[in-house]
Parts: structure tokens; sequence; C-alpha cells
């Protein structure tokens, strides 16, 4: 499975519509309909675009498969699906060709050697770069999302009769947290055979010093203002993109902005200097003849045409300054860094904290509490360094021995 050469074939294509944003395409340039009716019926669920297309991600990977070895997707069974997810654990990652080599007719790609070997935990940051094969998170979602599907068609009666991703089989049987304690929390019960374990996270912030050094290498204006809306709201990168002009209000120090999860509108405080940054920015643009507006996007493109900032942008700006500094930082860490911020403050509650965050329980707020890796770090290397400075004792000799005799034979005792 290691050496199966999965094709590239297919896609899935933003259509630009609201009643059907994704649509997934086989090699033919034919619609995929099965994948359509899973689409509709994830909209129909509150889903939004962003999910249909993860899902949709998923999906065209599984299609691709099923191309390769020539299967039907309804007529797949538990041997296919095996084999997909051992696809899934050993082979390496395809590497995308560009767009602009695509239009040149180039079908392989062509990049530079990597500065860093994959996996490689970054000098700066500790965290690791990303690794050839599929993340153990990539792996389990693309699992759910599968047997999801086929759920989905086996109810509607246009599937096959049997999931081929089934249940693990020692909790298939059992009725789903039958025996639990109403004093702890629900633990996940109803777990895929196929599905890999994910180990857990922590998150990781950014240090005082290294944040005040990733916001010295940001060359715009506009760049300081939403690194500075980020570390002080909490609000995730896409969140605070949805701002328009007239959200944010530097009077109440507040800026408002679509949750990502529930899509209500939320107002947030942010800091003094964050609407400093943000005026010195507006001003920038506007002389530069960027619309204005209340309605408009609160966050533009530095250069005509003028657009609204999207995510791929901001994330491209944070790393030109990841490049100077020889870092990883992400657009998430801007958020984990508020939140240990926020929640490490003694006279701030932790049900404000979850407030802020957009938190739907308050146990994922608590993750905040605990100590991050670089404190730990630091006091575990501080009790070496205790534990070093500390004069050495000599032995005490055991009860029953003439302290006279040991002088005598050791040539004197302290």
């Amino acid at each position: 499975m290691a050496a199966f050469v999965v094709p590239q074939i297919g896609c899935l294509e933003a259509t630009g519509e609201a009643d059907e944003p994704y649509q997934l395409f086989d090699p033919d340039g034919q619609l995929v309909v099965p994948a359509a009716v899973f689409f509709a019926d994830l909209q129909a669920a509150s889903k939004s675009a962003a999910t249909i297309r993860s899902y949709g991600m998923d999906l065209l990977r599984w299609y691709r498969f099923l191309w390769a070895v020539d299967v039907q997707w309804d007529q797949v069974t538990r041997a296919e699906a095996r084999d997909f997810c051992r696809w899934l654990q050993l082979a390496d990652k395809p590497v995308r060709v560009h767009w602009r080599h695509q239009r040149r007719g180039i079908t392989a790609p062509m990049l530079p050697a990597p500065r860093v070997e994959p996996g490689t935990p970054n000098p700066v940051t500790g965290r690791s770069a990303p690794g050839r094969k599929y993340a153990p998170s990539t792996r389990a979602h693309c699992e759910t999302v599968l047997r999801t599907f086929y759920d989905f068609h086996l109810d509607e009666g246009t599937g096959p009769i049997v999931n081929p991703f089934p249940l693990d089989r020692s909790r298939r049987n059992a009725r789903a947290h039958e025996h639990h304690n109403p004093l702890e929390l629900f633990r996940p019960e109803r777990q895929g055979r196929y599905r890999p374990k994910v180990p857990k996270r922590i998150p990781r912030r950014i240090p005082d010093e290294l944040f005040n050094a990733l916001f010295a290498a940001l060359k715009y204006n506009r760049d300081r203002a939403l690194l500075a809306f980020w570390v002080s709201t909490g609000a995730r990168a896409e969140e605070l993109l949805t701002s328009r002009v007239k959200d944010a209000s530097p009077g109440q120090q507040l800026v408002g902005v679509v949750r990502k999860g529930t899509r209500a509108y939320q107002q947030i405080p942010a800091s003094t200097d964050a609407f400093v940054w943000l005026r010195l920015a507006q001003e920038e643009a506007w002389r530069k003849g960027a619309p204005r507006g209340r309605n408009h996007s609160l966050w533009w493109t530095l250069r005509r045409p003028w657009r609204p900032l999207n995510y791929h942008a901001a994330r491209a700006m944070l790393n030109r300054a990841n490049d100077l500094l020889g870092s990883n930082w992400t657009l998430h860490d801007l958020r984990h860094t508020a939140a240990y911020r926020m929640a490490r403050d003694p006279q701030m509650s932790l049900t404000d904290v979850q407030w802020v965050l957009g938190h739907a329980h308050l146990s994922t707020t608590e993750i905040y509490l605990a100590a991050s890796q670089e404190e730990v770090i630091e006091q575990v290397l501080a009790h070496h360094a205790r534990r070093a400075q500390q004069p050495a004792k000599p032995p005490v000799p055991a009860p029953g021995y003439n302290p006279a005799s040991l002088n005598t034979l050791f040539g004197g005792l302290p």
C-alpha cells in the first residue's frame, strides 16, 4: 500500500452559489451526484460552507482511491475501506502542482528543496514542520466523514446495505454511555474501527518576548493592527476578517465579529493599541484610494485592485514575518496567546474568558489554565539549577558506629 499511486484526478470546485457552494467532479468532468446529495443534506443541517468544503476534500480523496482501484462507490466492501485507511497511514502526501505550472501544462511538481526536513521541530517555536505522511487528525477526520457519508446513503437506501466503515467491534453492540457517571464528562464511545488514535495537542502560546519580535518584523500598519486585534480579542482569524467599518467602536473599545460555529454576531473588547494601529492603517489606505464607508470591509489589500482581505492573504502576511525570524507561528497561535493571557489573570473569571472566546463548553476553556509547555520547561530547568546550587552534604554514619574509630580509620570526619 505504501507504493500504491493514486492519481490526482477529479476536483472539488467552488461555485459561488449559496444553495450549492461546492461541487465534486469526476475525471470526465461529470458531477458526482451522491456527493451533491450529501452536501445538500449537510447544508440542511445548518453546516457552513467551510464544513462542506472540508467534507468534500475527504470525499475527493476517497473517490480518487476508488477510481484508482476501479470500484464503484456503492459496491465497496470493508476490504476497500480497510485498504484505504492503510494507504492513508503508509503513503506520502501528494505534492500539489502550482496553478501557474498547470496553465503551462506541467503535471509534475516543480518545487525547490525544502528548507527543513519534514517533521523537524522549529528551533524558535518548537513546533514540528508538517511531515510527509498524513497526520492522525487528518486520517481520523476522513474516517468520520466517510462513515457519515455511507450512513446517510444507508438511511436513504441509495448506497450499500452495509456501511464499509463500521464501528469498533467492542462498542458497536452496546448503547453509548450506558454506564456513564453523571459526575464525569462524557467520553467518545462510538468510535470507528479504522479510526486512528489522535494525540491530545497542548495549545501553544507565543511568549511575550517572541511576540514583540514578531510584531516588530511586520512592515505595514494594517498588519500590526491585525496582530493587535487577534492577540487582544482572542477571535479566530477568519472571524476578525468578517468585521466591517461600522463594527469597530473605538469609543467603547469593541469590535463586532461573526462567530465561526453559530454564525452569531458578537461584540468583543479589544485593546487600545489595536484601535490606534487600525486608525493609522485606515488613514494610509484612504489616502491611496481604498473604498471607505460604514458597510465596507474593515480590512483591505495593500494595493490595487482593492479587495477585502481573506484568510489566505492574512496567513501569507504572517508567513513573511516568520521567514524573517525563522519561526513557524500560525494565526491560531495568536488566539491561544490571548486565551492564555486572559485565563491566567486572577482578576478575570473563567466564564468571562469562555464568553470572549465563544466556547460552547467551559471544559474547552479550562485547557488554558494548565501551564504551557514553555512554562513547564522553565520550571523544570529552574529545579535542576536549584539542585546544582545546593551544597553536597557528607553521608551520616549509620547508628552503632563509633565516631572516634571512624576518625582514626578515615583521617578525620567533619
